[in-house]
């Protein structure tokens, strides 16, 4: 690698996202009929936080499924002020921040609209990849 690469190299690109007054049971199912473990949170059409699978069963306790229903809404439970880079910030700097504020997950933003995130499992896939490139590279799987 010649150079470090932008967040926009290895962000998942068009994130799903959910309203802030929508129902929590909404937000899980979301979550759960993808296959993810975080969703961006919109209100007004500007991003405000970020709500994890995690939080959703934490706040509701095993009483909520994606069939209850329930009074508790997305609002009452986000994360208000999730770590938000813009697509041309440094991969490195991505991954110290994510480190220094203990995030496992960057809501990726191009002029101020949600462009993308990037995870924990992102940030584990794109260290897979480049530690076989440099294998490759080198020829060899030598010990550090």
């Amino acid at each position: 690698m010649k150079h470090i690469p932008a967040i926009k190299a290895v962000m998942t690109p068009f994130p799903y996202s959910i309203d802030a007054d929508a129902p929590a049971s909404t937000a899980l199912a979301t979550m759960e009929e993808h296959g993810i473990s975080h969703l961006a949170v919109m209100r007004n059409g500007s991003l405000v936080g970020i709500i994890s699978h995690r939080a959703v069963r934490s706040a509701a306790g095993s009483a909520i499924s994606t069939d209850s229903d329930t009074n508790l809404k997305v609002r009452d439970i986000y994360q208000s002020d999730p770590y938000v880079v813009d697509l041309n910030e440094r991969l490195d700097k991505v991954l110290i921040g994510m480190s220094d504020r203990q995030e496992d997950m960057v809501l990726i933003t191009r002029n101020g609209r949600l462009a993308g995130v990037f995870t924990n499992s992102d940030a584990c896939r794109s260290y897979a990849a480049l530690l076989r490139q440099m294998a490759l590279d080198t020829g060899g799987d030598d010990a550090a």
